[in-house]
């Protein structure tokens, strides 16, 4: 997996305003509403996956794409939103960015006992130490994007170290869903490097 969310040398004053101000209307409903239908359809294609893998031991690759895309996605409008980069998150899993983006190589094989072993117990052995870790990463997160605010806002700078973590938090949790969406069969680490 690569989760790659581009560092600016400058930030914008006016868009940091209007996302902090306006930004709950223009991005945040109309892309929180529109990922909740297409969620539910994601949801279904999961569960197909689930099926698909136990008795063929592959992951469909046209699913595989469109749930890839369908993150993307997600990853975008989170990225602007929590203002790491500037400008607009194009909208449903076709659209696209410069400077955001998450990449999974395309598994041949996927394993069908370890799939069913994260269908049934995945959210315990995994979700449980990695949500108790990541609960504490993102209280430091949501400190230093607060900051960040002001940062930006004074210098136009984002300060590349916060930055760094807030990304490696994303890398973190995006790690999970695709352990735990049988992306990979790789046990996610407790790391937030690429």
């Amino acid at each position: 997996m690569k989760l790659t969310i581009a560092y600016q040398e400058r930030y914008s004053r006016a868009q940091l305003l209007i996302r902090t101000l306006l930004g709950w209307i223009y991005i945040g409903i109309p892309h929180a509403l529109l990922l909740l239908v297409v969620g539910i359809w994601s949801v279904i294609r999961a569960f197909v996956t689930f099926w698909v893998i136990l008795f063929t031991g592959r992951f469909p690759r046209d699913i595989f794409d469109w749930q890839l895309e369908y993150l993307n996605w997600g990853l975008r409008v989170i990225a602007v939103f929590t203002n790491l980069v500037d400008g607009w998150a194009e909208f449903f899993p076709g659209g696209s960015s410069e400077k955001v983006r998450l990449e999974v190589e395309y598994p041949p094989q996927a394993q069908w006992w370890s799939v069913l072993l994260r269908g049934l117990l995945g959210p315990v052995y995994a979700g449980i130490p990695h949500g108790i870790y990541l609960i504490g990463r993102l209280a430091v997160s949501i400190v230093l994007a607060f900051l960040a605010w002001w940062a930006v806002m004074i210098t136009e700078k984002y300060p590349k170290g916060w930055h760094a973590f807030n990304v490696g938090t994303l890398r973190m949790i995006y790690r999970l869903l695709l352990y735990l969406g049988f992306f990979t069969n790789e046990y996610p680490p407790f790391s937030s490097r690429e």
